[in-house]
């Protein structure tokens, strides 16, 4: 199975910068699959084509049960899956060019948020749908779509169309979203995948089709045969394309939390962060805290080497953010001591959630700017009308400290994933508002070295309710 990529951009050749694949070499790579190889058929300031070749041993498809099914059906053995480009090809793309499809390229990073004019070649594509699914997919991601199905036999024409189609994807478009669309729409049009489907390939989705998928007019469709069918997963991954988009962090490719100017022996502003909300939440006398949003565990890790925090509950919407967190905060291997104080918990931030309740503190930490503004009042609600603890912290990104970043180009925001971030006027006066409608009062407080300019790189509200009483859990 192959396809190939061709750019006809001016200085064409720039796709291997972008691809990390230098034109002039040809190179293997070893895939769960087989093995993939990678050369130019042409390379020139015209036009330049990669091609993605990858080797499939069916033998070895068998032997590993890669492929599914009975073990004995003769299908184990007549299959399409080296030829057709079914999730195979999909997690060769995800291997090979993992670097691209994440949006990096350190020798000329001015390439990456370039739409080139780009043109993907895959003679044989398993559609299930037919040619009209092909265009169903893509065409609303802006390509024009050339999709031929392929006969059964052409010496037998009434035996019809295969369920395979040619096709020729033309967009300008920029690459990684390019190869994110191939990563995404591959297994989704074969409608199967060659491994186990496990709450990982939520990430995976999440992860790929962050920048597209949620508008996409077939979201369902996509993210139902994607993820093999599993309405738990669906609708887990549902969940999170429509509010927070938690990336992985090496997916973070914009993050410049740590690559501020600082003396050598101070502490990074990630470090700096989780002191000052342990600090507070220490001024504020909180025993039970709640970390919304706790991603892999960082904060809960100081939190609960601390006694004087006797009840400690870690919750994020990504079950993958928790399995992490579990592994690496070595809950098996945790002193009892400790363990008996921690507890994870799958939950949304935008929903309301009686476990929440009765806690002495709620802590948002980086989390409100990966939502989309219109789902701030439901967080709002969640946190300050129903769980309504007796202080809430948030930490958030002060956007005008963000000129004093060298590496973060003019207008782009730190994570690739924030969905906005705030002035330090309007932080306040989000503040306010939440204040004005729940009974609760706020006192701001600088995180990190203040630029006498711009202000702090982080900001932080600490809001207390202004009768000293919380609500009791029922």
């Amino acid at each position: 199975m192959y396809l190939t990529i061709t750019s006809t951009a001016p200085a064409a050749t720039d796709l291997g910068y972008l691809l990390h694949k230098h034109p002039d070499r040809a190179q293997q790579f070893d895939v769960s699959a087989g093995r993939a190889h990678v050369f130019y058929p042409e390379a020139t300031d015209e036009r330049c084509t990669v091609a993605l070749v990858l080797e499939v041993d069916p033998i070895d498809l068998v032997r590993g049960r890669r492929y599914g099914g009975d073990a004995f059906a003769l299908s184990q053995y007549v299959n399409d899956r080296p030829y057709a480009a079914s999730s195979m090809l999909a997690v060769a793309v995800g291997k090979v060019f993992r670097t691209a499809l994440a949006g990096k390229c350190a020798a000329k990073p001015d390439l990456v948020d370039r739409p080139l004019p780009l043109e993907i070649h895959l003679p044989a594509l398993p559609s299930v749908g037919g040619a009209p699914m092909v265009r169903q997919l893509f065409e609303p991601l802006g390509w024009s779509v050339e999709a031929t199905p392929i006969q059964l036999d052409e010496t037998v024409p009434h035996w019809g169309d295969s369920r395979y189609v040619q096709t020729r994807l033309r967009g300008t478009v920029m690459l990684a979203q390019a190869l994110s669309h191939l990563y995404v729409l591959l297994p989704v049009l074969d409608n199967a995948k060659h491994y186990w489907v496990s709450t990982d390939e939520v990430d995976k989705l999440v992860r790929a089709g962050g920048g597209w998928l949620a508008d996409h007019p077939e979201r369902e469709l996509i993210t139902r045969r994607y993820l093999a069918h599993q309405r738990e997963l669906v609708a887990t991954a549902t969940s999170r394309l429509a509010e927070v988009d938690d990336l992985a962090p090496e997916a973070l490719d914009n993050a410049v939390d740590g690559n501020e100017e600082k003396a050598p022996d101070a502490l990074p502003l990630v470090a700096r962060r989780r002191q000052a909300v342990l600090e507070a939440l220490r001024q504020e006398g909180a025993a039970r805290v709640v970390d919304l949003g706790c991603g892999e565990g960082a904060l809960l890790r100081e939190l609960i080497q601390d006694a004087k925090f006797s009840e400690v509950l870690g919750v994020d919407v990504s079950p993958r953010a928790l399995a992490v967190a579990e592994r690496r905060l070595n809950l098996n291997r945790m002193p009892d001591s400790q363990r008996a104080r921690l507890r994870l918990m799958l939950s949304s931030l935008t929903y309301r959630d009686e476990r929440l309740a009765g806690y002495d503190a709620v802590v948002l930490m980086e989390v409100v700017e990966h939502l989309d503004p219109q789902r701030l009042p439901a967080l709002e609600d969640t946190v300050f009308a129903q769980a309504r603890p007796r202080t809430v912290i948030v930490t958030t990104p002060n956007v005008e400290h963000n000129v004093r970043y060298e590496r973060l180009a003019a207008g782009t925001m730190r994570h690739r994933d924030h969905r906005f971030e705030w002035t330090r006027a309007e932080f306040a006066a989000w503040a306010t508002s939440v204040c004005e409608r729940t009974g609760y009062v706020v006192r701001y407080a600088p995180i990190g070295d203040i630029d006498p300019t711009v202000g702090p790189p982080t900001q932080m509200a600490v809001f207390s309710r202004a009768d000293g009483t919380q609500r009791m859990a029922s």
